[in-house]
């Protein structure tokens, strides 16, 4: 054999050789995500640890990465997209910016009424962490058994005293959807108004705005994701633990249908070039190690039952009973619940 050939045989042998690791560092998931925390990094940092799929993130609002989306059409390279909010994961599916997907281990840990777009060929988007929507009161002027209900927020005897953020925003979207599916139309815009007649400010803000507001005594009562209060009950700052201790939280409703929470979810893109991955990741997520991070990391809940916290916030702050309510159907309701909101002047 001459020397050429040798040297070609000994290229090729190493170039089959090196091929499988080339392969496995280049496999890749593009992921679109509305989730804009530091803590997320651990989360895909492991996954790519565990599995050797490298992650390219665009990261955007909500509003942002659809636009986007519908923009790149077919051409889209993302492979998963993560929205915050029910509302916005119901929209993207009825935009057809999704695909379905069956799988077993997301069908058993994560609850149906949490997945989105069920048919034959599964679901469509898959909730993956919580948040309840809770009322923030002074207990300085009131007691917790007065705000035990979202609909005690009408009440007279709370004139002059809630404060929420814009109507408008997802996460009001999404509680007044719940409300729909347990008051009815009508009955929910007769609430929608009663609280808007019981506003100490136009709504302005975001939900940490509200809780403040209320500890100054601008307020008496408002309405809060969950995380906001946990993130200040875990500061170390003084006026963070002066706002703690000026007020209380209650998770309405749990003498009837349950506290409304809401999502952050997941979807494969309907485009998506690196499916496996994909799906791989959804599953990922649903793992007890991602849940922990999403409960530990951002004082969010965990969508499985059994997954493990430590969160000395949630653990604090207890256990309540959750809405079953699809959540497909709360962002459903949402485009009625706007013209509600045009109707009864909530801004």
């Amino acid at each position: 054999m001459n020397r050429i050939t040798r040297r070609a045989l000994l290229a090729l042998s190493a170039a089959l050789t090196l091929a499988p690791a080339a392969q496995a560092q280049d496999r890749v998931l593009n992921l679109y995500s509305a989730r804009h925390y530091q803590t997320d990094e651990a989360l895909y940092a492991n996954f790519t640890q565990a599995t050797g799929i490298r992650i390219n993130r665009v990261e955007a609002d909500d509003a942002g990465l659809l636009a986007r989306l519908k923009a790149e059409g077919s051409a889209s390279p993302a492979d998963v997209i993560v929205l915050v909010d029910a509302a916005r994961l119901w929209r993207a599916e009825q935009d057809g910016l999704f695909q379905p997907v069956k799988s077993a281990v997301l069908e058993q840990r994560i609850p149906a009424h949490l997945r989105g777009g069920e048919g034959a060929q599964g679901a469509q988007w898959f909730g993956m962490s919580t948040r309840a929507r809770v009322i923030v009161y002074d207990k300085t002027r009131l007691k917790a058994a007065d705000v035990d209900s979202y609909q005690k927020l009408a009440a007279p005897a709370l004139k002059g005293l809630v404060c929420t953020r814009s109507g408008s925003h997802p996460y009001n979207l999404s509680l007044f959807g719940s409300l729909m599916e347990h008051l009815g139309a009508q009955q929910t815009e007769a609430w929608l108004q009663g609280v808007v007649a019981n506003m100490a400010r136009a709504p302005k803000g975001g939900d940490t705005d509200q809780i403040r507001a209320v500890a100054s005594g601008e307020c008496g009562v408002a309405i809060s994701n969950s995380y906001y209060y946990a993130r200040l009950m875990r500061s170390n700052k003084p006026e963070d633990r002066a706002v703690v201790e000026r007020t209380g939280v209650v998770f309405p409703n749990q003498a009837s249908w349950g506290t409304h929470v809401n999502i952050a979810g997941a979807a494969v893109a309907r485009h998506a070039k690196n499916r496996d991955a994909a799906v791989r990741f959804l599953e990922y997520l649903a793992s007890d190690q991602a849940q922990r991070y999403f409960a530990d990391g951002n004082n969010e809940y965990p969508v499985v039952a059994t997954a493990p916290t430590e969160n000395p916030a949630l653990v604090s702050l207890g256990r309540f009973k959750a809405e079953t309510v699809p959540i497909a159907k709360v962002g459903a309701n949402t485009a009625q619940v706007q013209q509600m909101l045009d109707r009864v002047g909530y801004k």
